[in-house]
């Protein structure tokens, strides 16, 4: 496509610099606007993506890895901020359930992020500054929006699966019903079909922390070289609780002192639990814009898959020829298996093709992430069926 450019770019100042190391690049010119949800369009968009395997011939072997609220595209490669391996690598990579030697994985940085994709860091173009809160609000079904168009530029039909985790796993849900026919497989993980009001609420107490952060500046901190490095970390360490089951914080933590013998009587970290969470929060403001997560949690609390389909649910998937598998954890109180039923329940009242599995475990929703054997092996179980289905040629 003509004024379509695939290269690295110049980033405004952002948590870590991200210009040299988003991976793949795409920027659509102001031609091909994104229209949002809104009503507004933006233009131009940049969207930064990893690939990982090889594409085969027939282009029937793609995944599309959708990613949750704090993740990237970096999946299954090592982080250019943190250098840790990526958020996946326990389920992706050669020989992995979601096998490089035998599929071609793309996993992009959503609309709204903050490592390459166009996110309220970037400049707006109208006034040559960073846009800070003039960046429109957005939803997951504009986030899945730009996933098609850069499918679209990459000579991409359909997908042979689409598959995430929280967020991912909405994202997952938008693209079986906004694009039923380019998605012959999908896996939601520990994921909902609608945001619940406690969830809300979490995201709502992380946003105040970070307005209420005075180097926020009305969210307009990018001349000021300055971040909301407090509040940002606060609403780390609040959301991570959630990701989280009481009995893995046992399990982990207890009531054990952080390198002492005795309580101080003070307010420093003296407990192991709370040193964790301050790390946590602290190396968080360095790989994440605070404005970003404004922006993401917002999309996450409007999603409603229903709300387009008079509140039925079973609507949204009508006539469906996709593959599901549901994935939910029996300690995921974020994301509860109930939640994840009701996408179950309505694919079954209109005779989708669907199987659930409820993974035990005590590693709250975090688990999605981890080092979880039954998880792995149902999803691995899954692909293989698939791609029997899907007529993808058996590894060796």
């Amino acid at each position: 496509m003509t004024g379509l450019s695939d290269q690295s770019i110049d980033r405004p100042s952002r948590p870590a610099d991200v210009a040299a190391s988003a991976g793949h690049v795409v920027t659509f010119p102001d031609s091909q606007p994104l229209k949002l949800d809104c009503g507004a369009s933006i233009t131009p968009v940049t969207i930064a993506y990893q690939t990982y395997g090889q594409m085969n011939a027939d282009k029937s072997n793609i995944i599309l890895i959708c990613h949750a609220l704090t993740g990237d595209q970096y999946a299954a490669s090592t982080h250019p901020v943190t250098g840790k391996p990526g958020w996946w690598h326990y389920l992706v990579g050669p020989g992995k359930p979601i096998d490089t030697d035998r599929f071609f994985l793309i996993c992009t940085n959503v609309l709204g992020g903050c490592m390459g994709t166009t996110g309220p860091a970037d400049l707006n173009p109208a006034t040559g500054k960073p846009y800070g809160l003039s960046f429109p609000v957005i939803t997951i079904g504009d986030m899945v929006r730009a996933q098609a168009m850069l499918l679209d530029h990459l000579g991409i039909d359909d997908l042979f699966c689409v598959i995430g985790g929280s967020m991912g796993g909405m994202q997952v849900l938008q693209w079986a019903v906004a694009y039923p026919e380019r998605v012959f497989s999908a896996v939601p993980i520990a994921t909902a079909a609608k945001h619940s009001a406690q969830n809300i609420a979490f995201h709502e107490v992380g946003r105040q922390a970070i307005m209420a952060d005075p180097d926020w500046h009305g969210g307009d901190y990018y001349p000021h070289h300055k971040s909301p490095r407090k509040g940002l970390a606060v609403a780390r360490m609040a959301a991570h609780i959630t990701y989280l089951s009481e009995a893995a914080l046992h399990r982990k933590f207890g009531r054990n002192l952080q390198d002492r013998d005795a309580i101080t009587y003070g307010f420093d970290a003296d407990f192991q639990i709370e040193s964790y969470l301050r790390h946590q929060g602290f190396t968080f403001v360095d790989r994440f814009d605070a404005n970003s997560y404004l922006y993401i949690t917002r999309a996450m609390d409007y999603f409603d898959l229903a709300a387009d389909y008079g509140g039925i649910l079973g609507s949204a998937f009508q006539h469906s020829a996709t593959r599901f598998c549901g994935v939910s954890f029996t300690s995921d109180w974020l994301f509860p298996t109930s939640e994840n039923r009701t996408i179950v329940h309505a694919l079954n009242s209109v005779a989708a093709n669907v199987s659930f599995v409820e993974i035990e475990t005590d590693k709250g929703h975090d688990a999605f992430l981890l080092d979880e054997p039954e998880f792995h092996s149902v999803l691995k179980g899954f692909l293989d069926g698939a791609a029997i289905h899907r007529g993808l040629a058996r590894k060796g």
